[in-house]
Parts: structure tokens; sequence; C-alpha cells
């Protein structure tokens, strides 16, 4: 099974664009997507240098459109699996089918701006935890009244809040622990992002998004997304929400994933698969920067994606299982039930603890697809919800 890994903010480099505008049609794509953008995604990938493209106003739509135009050049069609990391998300859910490219690119504009519009309002920041016993790294965090906005796996959580309580945490850091300061404009995925949360959340909602066509995982837990609309709201909430892109790469191990593709700006999220699944046995990892890797990547797909046609993810009045474990029902709940949308319909017990199993839709638990103590995987059908799926 293969993997597509779209990166998130912090990976970018100036000019990392420049070798893909030699390929036919790229730069006049990107030049359109830069209406939505609202930013010059070209004069930004090519010419723009570190400080600008930092700015998370532009490094945002920047970075979903470098993975969407490599994409392009790629046969994905027998991709089983997508996953983004924070704002590479958004790649990853238009990868998935679930809204267009164009849609992708616009939330990341407004999601850029609408951080950094927050990030303004309270002197605060991030840094990165490398190392230490993850109990007492959570533990000092809490300690000293900072967030994790994100727990990358291999070592490596990212603490998020004041910049009087980082400063706090880099003089008593955890020990066997490293704290390196970040150059960010304040702290992503906390409460403090909680506007920027609200104005993306009044854009999301006019969009009328499509059922996933591959498997698509969550950074909010780590679990597969069978529906439209739930990626949607898990999108926004990520906002204010930790990304644990740890639990993300359990979900990979879980999976038998046998290769792994990063898109554009790549490094990072390689890294972070290369240190996580030492232990377990790494994939085949192919780094996609400049057209000159897209041999390696056509390669890679070739060797390791799906059958021809195959699409894991079943059609929408199925509920599906969000991660790999066993199945147990709630109690006392039968065929012929009514549901509402959102009731819980069971849980998954993983190795992580229990994932609750909830209706996407409203109707009558017409039948049970799994039973107690069924293994099941991200994607493996659970119930079916009124007539036929």
């Amino acid at each position: 099974m293969l993997a597509v890994l779209s990166p998130g903010q912090g990976s970018q480099k100036p000019g990392f664009l420049t070798p893909w505008l030699a390929l036919p049609g790229v730069e006049s794509r990107l030049r359109w997507w830069s209406v939505p953008a609202g930013v010059d995604l070209v004069r930004l990938g090519t010419e723009a240098d570190a400080d600008e493209i930092r700015d998370t106003a532009r490094t945002q739509p920047l970075l979903v459109a470098s993975a969407l135009i490599a994409a392009e050049q790629l046969p994905l069609h027998d991709v089983n699996l997508v996953a983004g990391h924070s704002v590479g998300e958004l790649a990853a859910a238009a990868l998935a089918g679930v809204f267009s490219a164009e849609t992708a690119i616009t939330l990341a504009g407004v999601r850029g701006r609408e951080m950094a519009a927050a990030c303004a309002l309270a002197p605060t920041g991030m840094a990165a935890v490398l190392g230490g016993d993850p109990d007492e790294v959570l533990a000092a965090l809490e300690t000293h009244g900072l967030h994790p906005a994100n727990r990358n796996g291999g070592g490596q959580v990212v603490a998020a809040g004041t910049l009087d309580a980082l400063d706090k945490l880099a003089a008593e850091p955890p020990a066997k622990a490293r704290i390196v300061r970040l150059q960010v404009a304040g702290a992503f995925h906390t409460p403090y992002m909680g506007p920027a949360e609200q104005a993306l959340a009044a854009v999301a909602a006019g969009i009328t998004p499509s059922t996933p066509a591959r498997l698509l995982l969550s950074d909010l837990d780590g679990a597969a997304v069978a529906h439209g609309r739930e990626l949607v709201h898990r999108l926004v909430r990520q906002v204010t929400a930790p990304v644990r892109w740890d639990l993300c790469m359990r979900t990979l191990v879980g999976l038998g994933v046998t290769g792994v593709l990063e898109l554009p700006p790549a490094g990072t999220l390689a890294g972070l698969v290369k240190r996580e699944l030492k232990a377990t046995g790494v994939p085949e990892i192919v780094t996609l920067n400049t057209p000159a890797d897209l041999p390696a990547a056509r390669d890679l797909i070739a060797r390791h994606s799906g059958p021809p046609g195959h699409r894991p993810t079943p059609r929408a009045r199925v509920v599906v299982a969000p991660a790999v474990g066993t199945f147990t029902p709630a109690e006392g709940l039968a065929e012929g039930a009514e549901l509402s949308a959102g009731q819980v319909l069971g849980q998954v017990t993983t190795r992580q603890g229990p994932v609750e199993v909830t209706a996407h839709d409203s109707g009558p638990l017409t039948e049970w697809l799994a039973h107690p103590a069924d293994p099941v995987a991200p994607g493996r059908p659970i119930a079916r919800i009124g007539g036929q799926a």
C-alpha cells in the first residue's frame, strides 16, 4: 500500500518552485490559483526570500499549491491513502476528491490570513521539545501552561503558548530534552487561534464536500475519515486542536503501508516516518522536490499502489471504521433502531485506546456489517444506515 503525504508549514524554502515552472502549464496553473489564494504564488515560490514565505498568510496557500501542482504530474488514480500535516491536510483532501484544488487553495488562503491575524492578538510562539520521556514532556508543558500543539512522533513534541511560558520551559527543560524555539508568528493549534477557527468555519460552511475516493487520514486522531462533511468539520477544528501526526504514522503501520511518497517541499515528513517506524520497518520512501524526482515517484507508485480501480472507501450510507483495532457495538443497539446523526454506534479498541464510531447520517440501522470483537481497519464497513449503500 502506498501513502502520499503533503507537508505543512515550516517545510518551505526560497525558490523551491522554480524548477517546476519549466513544465508545460505549471506557471499558468499557479497564476490561476493565485486568484483564490489571494497571493502571487509564482513570485512567492520563485523570488520571495525566507522571511516573506515564513509569513503564515503567504506560506499556507503556497504549500497547498506546491503539493497539488506536483500531484498533477503523477498517476495517482490507484493510490489508496493520502494524509497531510496541518495545512497539508487541505491538499490531501483535494487529492482524495473531497473538494477541488481551487477550494483547497481558497481555504488555505483564508486559514493563513486568519491565523496570522490571530497571532497579532497576543505575544505567543512555539518551541520544539526534542527527546525526553513523553509523559514527562507533557507534564512539563502543563506545568508551564503550554499546549502540545504538535505531537509529531520520533521524539518530537511542539509546545505552544505565551512567550514568557516558553522562556520558562527553556530555562527548566524536561530531563534529557532539548528546546528549540521555532520562527513562527504565534501559537498555532491552540485556543489562541479561536478567532481563526471561527472565520474558517464561516467560509467552510458554504462547501458541498464529496465522499473521499480513497483513505484519508485526519490529523486530529490518525483515523480514516469516510465522509466529506465530517472531514470539513475536522479541518476547521484542527486550527485550534493539536496535530497528532504520531497517530497518523501509527495508522500507516497498522495498515501495512509499504511505500511513502512525500510531495514538495519534501523531507520533513519523510524524516519523521524514518525515525518513528525504524523499529517496525521503514517503508520505501521517495521525496519529491523537483521534476527530476518524478521518475522515481512514478516508479514507487507503480510498485506500491493498489490494484487498478481499487477504491477502499465505501459509499455514503455505510458507516466505516476510523482506525485499526477490534469493534464493539454500543450496548442494546439493535438492527431496526432509529439513529440520529452523530449517535455513537460503538467503539474500535486500538493500541492507543478506544475510538468512537458515530453515525454520519440519520435513519434506521438497517444492518450490522461488523460484529463484537471483529478485527477492523480504516474504511472497513461497520453498519448500514437506511436502504442500500
